[in-house]
């Protein structure tokens, strides 16, 4: 029983990661269809959109009570491909990649209705950013890479650690190469858990980076940018489980 308990404890940070992928294709799915019928009665589509909000919140709050019991394993994932973990940072995205992806869809959805604009015709979504917009977007993004960078401080310094007593000083103490010492394994437990106090920081950023850019952007331009956000996302897994099958990887 106490091996099939800690079986399934293990599985829990995999259980969740695939949870959040079946909620992201069902929450895209459900904006796709608010915007099929959309008739610039914004009401329905914020109740949607802070509901995505919502569920990505619950998603980084297993999140953080799960890396608790076993962080390492959020910062290379065997639930995630090889694709997906070469674009990690800090065990999830960059909190600004949300940011790049609004400045692309601006650009690339005004050119594809340049000449609808010109003639006078509005679409209301993120080809439409207003000069107001495009300043509160711009001083979010001097923020939220600030705070990348104190963050990206911060797991250097722990990923510097391994080369500091009292790691190192055991480690040639013993002739058994990576013998069991409850010294080491207290030192490693400490890590473990200054990783999740960082990956929950890290999600914090996440979080309130998307909640501040919902909040600057109208109800349609908002539900623009998640449905991009989730097509790249499930798109990518996608991707990298072909490649990883390509490769020979499970």
């Amino acid at each position: 029983m106490k091996m099939a308990s800690s079986s399934a404890q293990l599985d829990q940070p995999h259980l969740c990661f695939q949870s959040w992928i079946a909620q992201q294709q069902a929450d895209l799915e459900e904006l796709l269809q608010a915007l099929t019928i959309y008739k610039g009665d914004d009401t329905h589509l914020n109740l949607i959109v802070e509901k995505n909000i919502q569920h990505f919140q619950e998603y980084t709050e297993k999140r953080s009570i799960l890396a608790r019991e076993n962080a390492t394993s959020f910062f290379a994932p065997s639930w995630c491909t090889s694709l997906e973990n070469s674009f990690l940072w800090i065990a999830g995205c960059r909190p600004s990649l949300a940011i790049r992806l609004v400045y692309s869809l601006c650009g690339s959805e005004l050119e594809a209705q340049l000449n609808e604009f010109l003639q006078g015709v509005r679409k209301g979504n993120l080809g439409e950013l207003s000069a107001r917009q495009l300043s509160l977007v711009n001083d979010l993004q001097c923020r939220t890479i600030r705070e990348e960078e104190k963050l990206s401080t911060q797991m250097a310094s722990l990923q510097e650690d391994i080369a500091d007593q009292p790691l190192l000083t055991k480690a040639n103490e013993y002739g058994l190469i990576g013998a069991s010492i409850e010294h080491v394994d207290t030192t490693l437990d400490e890590h473990a858990l200054a990783l999740a106090g960082i990956l929950e920081e890290a999600d914090k950023l996440r979080l309130s980076t998307l909640k501040e850019l919902i909040n600057i952007l109208t109800p349609l331009q908002a539900a623009d940018l998640l449905v991009a956000a989730k097509k790249l996302h499930l798109s990518i897994h996608e991707w990298g489980k072909r490649r990883d099958r390509h490769h020979g990887r499970p």
